[in-house]
């Protein structure tokens, strides 16, 4: 992890300062149905307003694929921030660069919050455009990215603007790199990772990179399946990556020479249809009929993970262990959230998660508070655990 700036070491003050943060939350007929990413801001936009600087929030908001989307309008979420800053009074303007945006931070006063419209109704944002970038880095003389969530990315907001302004990690920039840093980089040993979801093929850097760090790997959830069907298990019509096969058994080889241990189920829950409350039954690997889907992990599994999980002093996870958002497949990923927060509660094991599946499924057990440290980042966490230089870190550098 490279040395950043960080927002305390900067001065602030009658300065205008623009922020970078990610608020791209859910949306329900205009409601916001979450609003765990914008309260996870407010306290780098809060302490700029108190130090008396003019604060230029821009964000992306959806997918409108450089054409302006009503549905995607930043507008929808000036009202909640305006809640949680309180007495600090939030402006809104209905674009992110030109004259009237110039006219209207000219006329914020320092003190206050400015937000502008989503930056992805222009094109040239997720194209990196060098003029671009230095209409918005004219808007202000310091830069302060507090979203780690898109760090990954190199856009015009992420490492177009720092490369024309002074730049720093705003507060929650900064908690992510010190935490992933703090548990990860510097992790106990032995260390567990968990990795769990759909497809194999997204989290192949991933899978070739913890075998070279972790003592043992879980594969859990549908990528399970395509391990499973690598091996010569029947997986009948369960999720399944078959065109992997090799790439599965080649990553189980890299893992072997790493004296990297691969955990995979034992029993399985099966049903014949995915849905809520669904028939099922608990069978062994071995037995999977041709019309049977896998779609959680079996009690035996559970108990032996328990059983490994308590020679490892650093568990990572990425990923549920089955189809959690159907009860009552959600029984493996809860279980195993349950007992990796008891032993981080006894002292006995640092746990880090991160990933959007994976802090859903910590949420609905309610136990998302009694792990060491939860990522707020996506993509991002993925790729800084592939060991990937992340754009927008790099652009933060001393």
């Amino acid at each position: 992890m490279p040395n950043f700036n960080r927002l305390k070491d900067c001065v602030v003050t009658n300065k205008n300062v623009i922020v970078r943060v990610d608020i791209n939350v859910p949306l329900n007929d205009g409601n916001i149905e979450d609003d765990t990413r914008i309260k996870a801001v407010i306290p780098t936009l809060k302490y700029l307003a108190e130090n008396k600087a003019k604060v230029i929030v821009i964000s992306h908001f959806g997918r409108p694929e450089g054409k302006v989307e009503p549905s995607m309008s930043i507008e929808q979420l000036v009202g909640r921030v305006q809640e949680l800053l309180g007495s600090i009074k939030v402006n809104f303007v209905d674009d992110c660069i030109g004259d009237k945006v110039k006219k209207v931070v000219e006329a914020t006063n320092y003190g206050e919050v400015i937000m502008l419209e989503n930056l992805r109704f222009y094109k040239q944002e997720t194209k990196n455009d060098p003029e671009f970038s230095r209409q918005l880095a004219s808007l202000g003389n310091l830069y302060v990215n507090d979203a780690f969530s898109c760090s990954h990315r190199a856009h015009a907001s992420i490492t177009g603007i720092p490369s024309i302004l002074k730049s720093c990690a705003g507060f929650l920039m900064e908690a992510e790199l010190d935490g992933l840093t703090n548990h990860l980089e510097n992790a106990k040993k032995p260390m567990m990772a968990v990795v769990g979801g759909a497809k194999v093929s997204t989290k192949l850097d991933l899978l070739n990179s913890l075998s070279a760090k972790a003592q043992t790997i879980v594969v859990g959830g549908g990528m399970a399946n395509t391990f499973l069907y690598a091996l010569g298990k029947n997986i009948g019509k369960s999720l399944c990556e078959k065109d992997l096969k090799d790439t599965t058994l080649e990553i189980i080889e890299s893992a072997k020479k790493n004296d990297c241990k691969i955990f995979l189920p034992i029993d399985v829950v099966v049903t014949k249809k995915l849905e809520q409350n669904g028939k099922c039954q608990i069978v062994s690997v071995d037995d999977v009929k041709d019309d049977d889907i896998i779609v959680d992990i079996g009690p035996i599994s559970i108990a032996k993970l328990t059983q490994e999980l308590q020679n490892h002093k650093t568990l990572v996870w990425n990923g549920p262990l089955g189809a959690f958002e159907f009860k009552p497949f959600n029984i493996g990923t809860e279980s195993f959230a349950r007992i990796a927060a008891a032993l981080t509660h006894d002292k006995k094991l640092v746990s880090v998660s991160g990933g959007g599946d994976s802090v859903s499924a910590l949420n609905s057990t309610g136990l998302i508070d009694e792990f060491t440290y939860i990522s707020t980042a996506g993509g991002a966490f993925l790729e800084w655990l592939e060991g990937k230089d992340l754009p927008g870190v790099g652009a933060l550098s001393v």
